[in-house]
């Protein structure tokens, strides 16, 4: 239960501790049989979806500070402020010249005043007290111009908090660098540019990192975000969305090839949501792709994930403009999708093998998997999927490939896809369901009676969206939670059909989102895992290797007396893993009649996540007020009786002697 003075959660094993009005209590008999091995679990079977949503990549992962770094907004300065003679900065087109990159500054700097520039970041920068920064710019000046860069970093008040000076002396383009470091935190500070002396000089790529991003990398990622996904262990990573792959026009959907090689030439286009959705339009929402295709598969490769990219597939958003490639023009398209197999697993000899390796990555990235289309449905799209499975089935028989069946897990666009891919043969069809927490309990034996030959199952987008909720950091409550991990037991016991889920989306921005709920949310400096990541963490942790029969009267746990759960063996680790929900408002008294139990050790390991209000939520200032904790609880006798709370998830672990 939860101390409300601490914000802490203590384990209640043994008699349920509830006060004179207790919840009434029920309880049940489960059989477990640990001896009877059913389906295998696939590693890859709990992991993340990744979309540049809500700020999550600019803004969010990826780690630069600066917005608007390359003047390539519809408003070129966006995110830029002059100090001074506004008329001195002007911003010039090169776009016959780099249409990759084909904006950036010239300043005239008139005096020894200077012409001052300042970036506002990403609603600000969060800028640590101690923290090295690291500034680097693009930049050639005028034969006869003198013109110096003096940096600051601002806090909120404009007081100066780390500098440093550029001398920038050079007629052709050169990158210059220095480093600096902060004397104060700001939660929402900025970076100053003061241009010193007389001349004309030009601007581009002006960037700030903190020199401890994941990994210590440059271009990097922010390390405490990408912790909190290394901590999940998670089987794969999906990338780079979602909607974002297609675009509201196909002008603007993700070009893998754009996002790789240098940042300066990796083209800056609109965020598809930068105005999807009037009530939370973002008109500064744009993509850099500092984090590209390259990043991503490094990513997957420190965490331990399968990648998994989804390509276009010559359909923009049907919710949007719809566009469509004709049929005889798709060939670019699926050579895209070649060509980053060749990419990801090709060696030297190969053309985009030796690119990669070229870039600092001479290992393979050993794709397996690879998905086209994100939520395409109708004809058009199975006369297009068609020719792509064709194409990477005759160069690439063992790639799997992940096959949208729409928006929805139901209805008549959900049918149609359903039965046109199975009867395709598709390899791993891609479900998707964002729905109140009913339907997700309501929906916990969704693939019992899934035919067990057919493709497998990917749950590749889901949350429980609770009714009713307006504040957007208040979705991510206990009782969506519960409810997926309800779901959950589920999607585990059926590991023969479904081999593969992820919640989405991922990442928010407090300030920045458009979309609720999320499985983490962050400012400029803190973060924090709601209840739903919590989740998400302890399935993924805890998956098992196979799973062996739970029952009740011979039926699966799936909602009596709002009771869910299921059993695994991991055989490496040699334990039994049980899982109990209860979504229920009553406590539940859970006799669990293990068969074979005196061949395990006698105390079992538990951990709960739990509260006795379903409402509660975690936040910036208590992100851990919902968090599992651990206990244990001693066996004895032929059964294990473990005590499951009012709105709780328990993981019950078991070593073998």
């Amino acid at each position: 239960m939860i101390n409300f003075k601490t914000g802490k959660i203590a384990l209640v094993v043994g008699a349920v501790c509830l006060s004179a009005s207790a919840f009434a209590q029920t309880s049940a008999v489960y059989t477990v049989d640990p001896t009877q091995l059913k389906a295998t679990i696939q590693p890859t079977m709990y992991g993340i979806f990744f979309e540049d949503i809500n700020m999550g990549a600019d803004g969010g992962l990826y780690a630069e500070l600066v917005k608007n770094r390359s003047f390539e907004f519809d408003n070129a300065l966006m995110g830029w402020k002059v100090a001074g003679d506004s008329s001195a900065v002007k911003v010039v087109d090169r776009k016959a010249e780099r249409p990759d990159n084909p904006h950036y500054i010239n300043v005239t700097v008139p005096s020894a005043q200077g012409i001052g520039l300042s970036n506002e970041g990403f609603r600000g920068m969060g800028i640590r007290k101690g923290e090295g920064y690291n500034f680097s710019v693009i930049a050639r000046q005028a034969a006869g111009s003198n013109v110096t860069i003096q940096l600051e970093l601002r806090d909120e008040s404009g007081k100066a908090i780390g500098s440093a000076v550029v001398q920038p002396k050079s007629a052709q383009w050169k990158k210059f660098n220095v480093s600096l470091t902060a004397t104060a935190q700001a939660a929402k500070g900025s970076l100053y540019i003061t241009l010193k002396g007389r001349g004309n000089i030009d601007l581009d790529m002006i960037s700030l990192f903190p020199q401890h991003t994941w990994k210590n990398r440059a271009n990097g990622l922010r390390a405490d975000l990408v912790q909190m996904l290394a901590d999940m262990k998670p089987g794969f990573i999906r990338f780079p969305g979602g909607c974002i792959v297609e675009g509201r026009y196909l002008v603007n959907r993700y070009q893998w090839k754009k996002t790789i090689g240098d940042v300066d030439k990796r083209e800056t286009i609109i965020n598809r949501w930068n105005t999807e959705f009037k009530h939370r339009s973002t008109p500064d929402y744009f993509q850099s792709f500092g984090l590209g295709f390259m990043e991503y598969f490094m990513l997957a490769e420190d965490i331990g994930a399968e990648p998994l990219p989804i390509l276009n597939c010559g359909m923009a958003c049907q919710f949007n403009s719809g566009e469509l490639v004709p049929v005889d023009q798709i060939d670019p398209y699926v050579q895209d999708a070649l060509d980053l197999i060749e990419f990801a697993n090709g060696d030297a000899s190969t053309k985009w093998g030796k690119l990669r390796i070229s870039l600092g990555h001479p290992a393979k990235f050993n794709l397996k998997m690879l998905g086209v289309g994100n939520e395409n449905w109708g004809p058009n799209y199975v006369e297009r999927w068609t020719l792509f499975r064709d194409a990477i089935k005759k160069k690439y028989p063992q790639v799997k490939i992940v096959t949208s069946t729409g928006t929805d897990p139901d209805g008549a666009r959900f049918d149609t896809l359903n039965t046109a891919f199975r009867g395709l043969k598709a390899d791993i069809l891609d479900e998707h369901y964002y729905r109140p927490p009913q339907w997700f309990r309501d929906n916990a034996k969704r693939y019992d009676s899934y035919d067990r030959n057919g493709p497998k199952i990917f749950a590749g987008e889901y949350a429980a969206h609770v009714p009713g909720v307006d504040d957007a950091l208040k979705k991510n409550n206990l009782e969506a939670a519960l409810a997926e991990a309800a779901f959950m037991t589920g999607l585990e016991r059926n590991a023969d059909v479904v081999n593969m889920a992820s919640y989405a989306p991922l990442f928010a921005h407090v300030d920045a989102w458009q979309w609720a709920p999320d499985l983490i949310w962050f400012d400029n400096l803190k973060h924090y895992g709601t209840p739903n990541y919590y989740v998400q963490k302890l399935y993924s942790l805890n998956k098992g290797t196979n799973v062996v029969p739970m029952l009740l009267n011979g039926q699966p746990i799936a909602g009596q007396d709002g009771i869910y759960a299921n059993a695994t063996i991991n055989k490496n680790t040699k334990e039994l893993l049980i899982k109990v929900v209860n979504v229920s408002g009553k406590s539940h008294k859970a006799s669990l009649d293990i068969k074979g139990l005196s061949n395990y050790q006698t105390k079992a390991w538990v951990t709960t996540l739990t509260s006795d209000k379903p409402d509660v939520v975690n936040s910036l200032e208590q992100p851990q007020f919902i968090a599992p904790a651990e206990g244990s609880v001693n066996v004895s006798g032929s059964s294990l009786v473990v005590d499951a709370e009012p709105y709780s998830f328990k993981v019950i672990k078991l070593k073998m002697k």
